[in-house]
């Protein structure tokens, strides 16, 4: 029988008594994911760029030379510049201090005029006050020659007015300001987060000092500083990029140019590896998705190096023109540009939309790099035999890549032969287990649910693509068979949205060899099939490392904390410790590494994309000494396997 909704009160009325009116910073703490992208770690490490930014303007105008950045022990942070110390006069508008104004009032600055800054990133105004309203606290102290002004804020409010605390004979602003437990998920800084903005900043502004502190003490009770300065500005940043590859020219190629209000500078290296590494900057905001500029960059480099080889025939008539992939494999570039009005994309401004600067960027590497190529013969050929190289081998990816495609009708009987599939095919709750080994695989099969879960073991030698071109990957009797039971293609033609499972979960051994098996992988997911990282369809399984058992009690350790916790739990028992999958029968593996009701899996974030290329650059790419470096910096932090 039909249920009767004829007597339901309404609820959903909507009048003018539902619209609200956020005063001042409210809309701020009501909202802050609109202001700084998220609440997270990402979002809190963001209050700090937004101050150091305001300083980084300072220095752009020509006034700033030293920033200091302090980790304070408590978790609050501390800003100083010797720029010319934010205006204490009072603002014609508000008839508040202006200062006051810039910490409490949205969408104010001295960015907007065109008198205060000729060059800015912070062009929306709402950093300091975004930073004060999603803050315990704020103090802020101005130096202007004379005085040293004081002010303090609570959530956004102030506690004071504006007061003369002494004197001085210095300049400069200093912020001092503790992130909102109210707000924020994560209170803890990163200090390797903030370095790493802090040397772009630094690389960025090339003379700039900027000194970063951190007064938590570590575990032997000592306290970090990098101090990051660089009269060699962005051409320093390309050497910086490819520190831990080999350049197959030496001197960097640096051309600038300067269009009425604009100016852009491009400094570039290529090395022997096959991944290209472009950052570029808009008034010293990375632009991660790109431009106007990015775009114009890529046309005429491509351009550029087909009319180079054109003319001294290093390409035949019959020929077709390199691909602009082909010209930037292995390319480390640095492009920064400076606009008056810049024209970003949203509030995160990851997207250069000025025109202009495409025609600029384009015209300048026409021009100048042509000349630099006819300049240095040696240097031009180098790079034109590397491209020519990328597209040979780009072809014959290609062929592999259509024969696979041939070879791989998704519901046919060419999938993998070891691979064992599942029954259903809503990747909702499809999953496919990547193990190291036929005896691991052979439990893995009898022991999974064969509804949602696949089952792939891997055979043969495990190709490292960090040293290897695409066809390499398309021949390799290892990678193969990954690449064809999810199904979504690889590279460029990846398509997130075809993968047969919606998690890909990585088992191997607990151990170094297994550790080594998950880099592998996971550094030929990160180069060929990012989307599917960035989308966290990758995990990492979890198998126990010990049993416990004494009788009929069992207890299974992932760690060796959890090993002393049940020891202490089941005294006098006996220990197995697991070398392998492969000594864990069917049910033993269902129960501790793939029943979703109780097994622990890990999923891969990408969430830095950069210090990820770095990592699998370090781990798998060819020289020795940063490898060591890495791993002695790290090993403390891994789990001690043995009992």
């Amino acid at each position: 029988m039909a249920e009767n909704i004829t007597n339901v009160p309404v609820e959903n009325s909507y009048d003018e008594s539902n619209i609200q009116v956020l005063e001042g910073l409210e809309a701020v703490r009501k909202r802050p994911g609109m202001y700084i992208g998220s609440t997270t770690a990402r979002g809190l490490h963001h209050l700090v760029y937004e101050i150091v930014d305001n300083s980084i303007d300072e220095a752009l105008a020509g006034y700033c030379k030293e920033i200091q950045v302090t980790i304070k022990e408590d978790n609050s942070i501390t800003v100083r510049d010797d720029g010319r110390g934010i205006p204490v006069g009072i603002q014609a508008q508000t008839g508040l201090p202006a200062v006051e104004v810039v910490f409490t009032v949205l969408h104010a600055g001295g960015k907007f005029g065109g008198g205060g800054y000729k060059v800015s990133g912070g062009l929306h105004g709402v950093g300091a006050s975004v930073v004060n309203a999603l803050s315990e606290y704020l103090e802020v102290e101005i130096c202007d020659g004379k005085n040293v002004h004081y002010q303090k804020y609570e959530r956004g409010a102030k506690l004071n007015e504006l007061k003369v605390i002494g004197d001085t004979d210095r300049t400069g602003t200093f912020v001092h300001f503790k992130p909102d437990h109210l707000i924020f998920e994560e209170l803890v800084f990163d200090y390797n987060v903030l370095l790493t903005r802090l040397r772009e900043q630094a690389f960025l502004n090339a003379g700039i000092r900027i000194v970063l502190k951190d007064e938590r003490p570590d575990e032997n009770g000592k306290f970090r500083e990098d101090v990051l300065h660089y009269e060699g500005g962005i051409k320093e940043f390309v050497q910086y990029l490819n520190r831990n590859k080999t350049p197959i020219h030496e001197e960097v190629i640096y051309v600038n140019a300067v269009r009425e209000n604009s100016e852009a500078e491009i400094a570039m290296q290529y090395n022997d590896g096959y991944t290209e590494n472009i950052e570029s900057f808009a008034n010293n905001i990375n632009t991660t998705e790109g431009g106007t500029h990015e775009t114009g960059f890529k046309a005429a480099l491509t351009k550029v190096i087909n009319d180079y080889a054109r003319k001294y025939k290093m390409l035949k008539e019959n020929e077709e023109n390199l691909k602009g992939e082909d010209t930037r494999e292995g390319l480390a570039c640095i492009i920064s540009v400076k606009v008056t009005e810049a024209q970003f994309e949203g509030q995160t401004k990851t997207k250069l939309g000025n025109s202009e600067m495409r025609t600029i960027v384009e015209k300048m590497i026409n021009e100048k790099l042509s000349e630099f190529f006819e300049e240095n013969p040696v240097i031009a050929k180098i790079i034109v035999e590397k491209a020519m190289t990328a597209s040979r081998a780009r072809e014959a990816a290609k062929r592999a890549r259509d024969n696979t495609r041939r070879k791989s009708a998704l519901e046919s009987s060419t999938l993998p032969g070891k691979l064992a599939d599942c029954s259903s095919r809503d990747t909702e709750f499809t999953e496919i287990y990547i193990v190291e080994g036929d005896s691991a695989g052979g439990s893995a099969k009898q022991g999974r649910d064969r509804r949602f879960q696949a089952i792939l073991p891997l055979w043969g030698k495990m190709l490292n693509v960090e040293k290897s071109r695409i066809d390499k990957v398309f021949s390799n009797e290892k990678l193969l068979p990954v690449i064809t039971a999810i199904g979504a293609g690889i590279g460029s033609d990846f398509d997130v949205s075809k993968i047969r499972y919606g998690k890909v979960v990585i088992m191997a051994d607990a151990d170094v060899d297994g550790a080594h098996i998950r880099t592998l992988l996971l550094t030929f997911f990160f180069r060929y099939m990012e989307p599917l990282i960035r989308e966290g369809h990758v995990y990492i399984a979890q198998p126990p490392l010990y049993k416990v058992y004494k009788g009929k009690k069992v207890i299974y350790a992932y760690t060796d904390e959890d090993l002393k916790n049940a020891l202490e739990e089941i005294p006098e028992a006996s220990i197995q410790r697991y070398k392998g999958l492969g000594e864990m029968n069917p049910e033993q593996l269902w129960e501790t590494t793939m029943d979703p009701e109780k097994r622990i899996m890990l999923r891969v974030d990408l969430e830095d994309a950069k210090r990820a290329d770095e990592i699998f650059t370090i781990l798998m790419g060819d020289k020795v000494e940063p490898r060591r470096e890495f791993i002695e910096e790290h090993s403390k932090s891994v789990v001690n396997l043995d009992i």
